[in-house]
């Protein structure tokens, strides 16, 4: 036997656990070199953390900010620690990692499949909610392509206990209505549907045939390829404080591509207006352009807004009895070709065309993203006005991120 071999390897191992063992808190300094308040999430590399701590992965521990308030965290499927920071202009704040049991979190962000709702994938933040069309409503004939909007006026999450509610409802309104008791039925269904806002938010944006609020298309001879229902999904994040999934689409023809399969990882963060989407093609023979956009509804065709890094609209909802707006808008930090208004000869579905982005000659595998997103005139964001400077404090954020200094003390 090899004995100063094996003296150097136990030696070895002793500095590895004594290193570990000696290692201290974690200090993150983020700095704010901007002249607006940023309260959003920053990312760390989790082995980083792990490493630097003298923690093995998996072990627990606690995020503190400078009073020693512990902080909701989130460990992503792609090896990032996230926690949100709020750093004034010109600021720089500071927190701690330390290894500890953290208290029980906060659920900022989740979704879900909902089979009882004909395939849906929904999933919600603080802000808003979302959701996109699976197999179940394309094996009925309905034709809905986009990303649907459900709106939000509180923080907790409430996806699960308006389809639950919906659900119960609608099957009670069907009795009622068979039965004869039409006002009856009609009340139910005021009290239970989720397309009426019972004080915290509801379904209220057309979808059908359209983009919705920010699907991608590829494009043929000027014309969007409407994507239709998603075939799989892998929910990746669910909460606390980012929720991602990803989506695969049946495949469809693009021009003389017979055997195009979309892509795409959907993510949205705590306290954010917009979703991080990111769009790729498999089984492309030749390069197209790649769209993204808003419906525009024929209720109002003024109120689009085309801009050179994004488009946004105020939506009238599907009722203008509501007499409330929905704000949308995709945004495009990385650059488009062009934005502008495609619209139809006439008006289809109660649609007039989309206000669009789009990125020349994607070929495939070829990986894009970009921002989409809403608010609602009832909750944070009170005009379309307000709604841009959302807008351009979000795109001057990603064109000057947080400085983060990590430090082990």
């Amino acid at each position: 036997m090899n004995y100063m071999k094996t003296s150097r390897i136990i030696l070895a191992a002793f500095l590895f656990v004594a290193a570990r063992s000696m290692a201290g808190n974690v200090k993150v300094l983020v700095s704010n070199t901007e002249k607006t308040q940023r309260q959003e999430l920053i990312e760390l590399q989790i082995n980083e953390v792990y490493n630097l701590l003298g923690l093995s992965q998996g072990q627990p521990f606690v995020v503190k900010d400078a009073i020693g308030s512990q902080q909701d965290y989130q460990v992503t499927y792609d090896g990032k620690l996230l926690f949100e920071v709020t750093v004034r202009p010109g600021s720089t704040a500071e927190y701690t990692i330390a290894a500890g049991v953290p208290r029980e979190m906060h659920i900022w962000t989740q979704g879900r499949f909902y089979p009882e709702r004909m395939d849906d994938v929904a999933w919600e933040n603080d802000r808003g909610a979302y959701r996109v069309y699976g197999p179940a409503l394309q094996r009925s004939g309905e034709k809905a392509y986009g990303i649907d909007v459900w709106t939000k006026n509180q923080p907790d999450t409430v996806l699960d206990m308006r389809y639950r509610m919906n659900q119960v409802g609608h099957e009670e309104t069907m009795r009622l209505t068979k039965a004869g008791d039409k006002e009856a039925a009609n009340e139910m269904r005021l009290t239970t549907s989720f397309h009426v806002d019972h004080g915290y938010g509801l379904d209220a944006y057309k979808v059908g045939p359209t983009l919705g609020c920010g699907t991608p298309a590829l494009m043929v001879n000027g014309e969007l390829v409407m994507p239709y229902c998603f075939s799989t999904y892998k929910i990746l994040d669910n909460g606390p404080l980012r929720f991602t999934v990803a989506l695969t689409y049946n495949p469809a023809v693009v021009g003389k591509d017979r055997n195009v399969i979309e892509h795409r990882i959907i993510s949205l963060d705590k306290n954010s207006n917009f979703n991080k989407m990111t769009v790729w093609y498999e089984g492309l023979t030749a390069k197209y352009d790649l769209a993204a956009g808003l419906v525009i509804h024929e209720e109002d065709t003024e109120s689009v807004v085309i801009g050179d890094r994004f488009v946004q609209y105020a939506d009238p909802t599907d009722d203008l009895r509501h007499q409330y707006q929905l704000y949308v808008g995709v945004l495009f930090p990385h650059g488009v070709s062009a934005t502008k208004k495609l619209l139809y000869d006439k008006p289809a579905n109660g649609a007039v065309g989309h206000a669009i982005g789009v990125v020349r000659s994607v070929g495939s595998m070829q990986k894009y993203s970009y921002y989409f997103g809403s608010a609602w005139s009832k909750a944070d964001v009170r005009s379309q006005a307000e709604w841009q400077l959302r807008i351009d404090e979000f795109l001057k954020a990603l064109d000057a991120p947080l400085k983060v200094t990590v430090i082990q003390q």
